[in-house]
């Protein structure tokens, strides 16, 4: 299981990374967000900063599928990330060394693009 401050933890060990200031979390590398806590949007409310989710960039959309359809448990979106590479992580049912290979890849691959 992990939290908001395992991604904080992880994300400002990576170099270069400088956090946002926001409600929750939110990491950037060269300008570009790699993971930041999901603000989830319910229609007639305010919108509500969920740091017990992760939003993580994941490159492309063949790899936003592979994810959501291979750990439905762990990943999931909303319409409202239709056609983008983002997916959210349930950060309860991750473990630590899955949290630490996802921040890391979604810094990496910002770093290079």
């Amino acid at each position: 299981m992990a939290d908001a401050e395992d991604v904080r933890r992880l994300a400002l060990s990576l170099e270069g990374v400088e956090e946002i200031d926001s409600e929750g979390f939110d990491f950037r590398v060269h300008g570009r967000g790699f993971v930041w806590s999901y603000p989830e949007r319910v229609p007639g409310q305010r919108r509500v900063i969920r740091t017990d989710v992760a939003v993580l960039y994941v490159g492309d959309e063949a790899e936003k599928q592979a994810l959501l359809l291979g750990e439905p448990d762990l990943f999931f979106t909303t319409p409202s990330y239709d056609g983008l590479p983002l997916v959210m992580v349930r950060l309860e049912k991750v473990d630590p060394d899955r949290l630490t290979e996802l921040v890391v890849d979604a810094w990496r691959m910002r770093t290079e693009s």
